[in-house]
C-alpha cells in the first residue's frame, strides 16, 4: 500500500498537465476560428475541424481510462501506458516498454491495446505526436525542424509526411492558414538581424 501512495500523485500530475495542454490547444484553435470567421471561412473551418479532432481524441483517451473495452486492457493499464506515452513523445517508444508498463507480453499487449483504444500502439503514438506538433506550432515560433524533434519525429520530412497523411496539407501551410508565426517569420527576422549587423 505504501508503494501505491508514493507513486499515485505522479499520474495525476501528468493528467493535469495533459488537461492544460489540450485546453490550451483548443482555446487557441477556437480563437483562431473566431478571428478568421468573418474574412477567411476556410481557415476558420480548418481550425474547428482540428479542435474537434483533438477534443474527440481526448474524450476517447479519458473514456479509455474510466472504462475498459470488453476484452481490452484494464483501465489502470491504459492509464499507465497513455501517461508514459505522453511523457515520452520526444523519445523512441518501443512496444516492449509499453507492454512492460501494462504487465503483458508484447504480442498480447498489442492485441489488447488495439481492442481498448481502437488503434495499434504505433498508430496511437503517431497520433499523439501529431497532436503535440500541432500544439507546438500554435504556441511557439520554433522552426518545423525543431518542432519535429520535440514531438518525437526523426526529422522534419518525417513530420511533414505523416502530417500530410493525417491533415491533407503540409505543416507549414496549416500553420500559415492560422496566421501563426513560424519558420518564415523566424527566418525573415534572422535575415533582418544579419543585414542590420
Amino acid at each position: 500500500m505504501e508503494g501505491l501512495q508514493t507513486t499515485a500523485p505522479e499520474p495525476f500530475v501528468a493528467a493535469d498537465q495533459q488537461f492544460h495542454l489540450v485546453a490550451s490547444s483548443l482555446a487557441k484553435l477556437l480563437e483562431t476560428a473566431r478571428r478568421e470567421l468573418g474574412h477567411n471561412q476556410e481557415a476558420a473551418k480548418a481550425s474547428l475541424v482540428t479542435a474537434s479532432r483533438i477534443l474527440q481524441a481526448e474524450i476517447e483517451r479519458c473514456s479509455g481510462v474510466n472504462g475498459s473495452t470488453r476484452g481490452g486492457l484494464a483501465p489502470w493499464q491504459i492509464f499507465r501506458v497513455r501517461t508514459y506515452i505522453d511523457s515520452n513523445l520526444h523519445r523512441t517508444i518501443h512496444n516492449r516498454d509499453l507492454s512492460t508498463i501494462a504487465c503483458r507480453s508484447p504480442a498480447h499487449f498489442s492485441r489488447k491495446f488495439k481492442l481498448a483504444v481502437g488503434q495499434s500502439p504505433h498508430a496511437y503514438v503517431v497520433r499523439r505526436r501529431l497532436e503535440r506538433a500541432c500544439h507546438l506550432m500554435m504556441t511557439s515560433a520554433e522552426r518545423l525542424s525543431e518542432i519535429a524533434l520535440s514531438a518525437g519525429f526523426s526529422d522534419q520530412a518525417h513530420l511533414c509526411r505523416l502530417f500530410r497523411q493525417a491533415f491533407g496539407q503540409s505543416p507549414a501551410n496549416w500553420r500559415r492558414e492560422r496566421g501563426i508565426p513560424g519558420e518564415v517569420t523566424s527566418r525573415a527576422g534572422m535575415a533582418e538581424n544579419i543585414h542590420q549587423g
